[in-house]
């Protein structure tokens, strides 16, 4: 998968996913974002990172889902973390990361070797971090100790224990300056695991 990091969270996805569920599994993206009374270049994030992910495909416009979206939709809530695990260890932005948890003494990275992480991207770091943190944190790949300001590896490779809580994402990590714009919509409801609304309907 492509060197990509999330510019939508894991609520506005997976409700994209659902409403292409309604429409059969394959749909113009223009169409879409009529069912939604959104502007197109505002389903773009949901619909790019479904692609990365491998969920769907995107041809001429067009979104349909591919094998592994459509057992996505089909899964039980534990059973969609699993696959979407799997699916984020792919992109190069969380194997980087993944692989940096694993490589530490300790299976943490603070907020400054985060940054250093993303100075290699285009991400803006102050939204990107706590966005990937939420992806990470619901797929169960790491957490965020708010207290020592550091990423934790959820699953370590060994069977000792980490330290420290996993509370709320950080706040910022100093690097590149905020996004020029907000979204225009506001937030649908989050699934049943919970989480904060997003532009497109929440899963079932």
């Amino acid at each position: 998968m492509p060197t990509s990091y999330p510019k939508c969270n894991p609520t506005e996805m997976f409700g994209l996913l659902v409403l292409l569920d309604s429409h059969r599994g394959s749909e113009d993206v223009a169409l879409l974002a009529r069912d939604l009374d959104l502007e197109i270049d505002e389903i773009f994030p949901a619909i790019e990172y479904s692609e990365v992910l491998g969920l769907v495909r995107v041809v001429d416009g067009r979104a349909t889902f591919t094998d592994t979206g459509r057992k996505f939709v089909a899964a039980s809530i534990r059973e969609r973390k699993a696959l979407l695990r799997e699916q984020l260890k792919h992109t190069t932005l969380f194997r980087t990361l993944l692989r940096a948890l694993e490589n530490s003494p300790t299976h943490r990275l603070t907020d400054e070797e985060l940054g250093q992480i993303f100075s290699f991207t285009t991400a803006r770091a102050d939204d990107a971090v706590q966005n990937i943190v939420n992806w990470g944190r619901y797929a169960d790949l790491f957490r965020y100790d708010s207290e020592a300001h550091s990423l934790i590896l959820s699953r370590r490779p060994t069977s000792s224990k980490a330290s420290g809580g996993g509370r709320s994402p950080p706040p910022s990590v100093p690097a590149a300056s905020p996004p020029s714009a907000s979204p225009k919509k506001t937030a649908a409801p989050m699934p049943p695991e919970g989480g904060r609304s997003g532009t497109v309907p929440a899963a079932a």
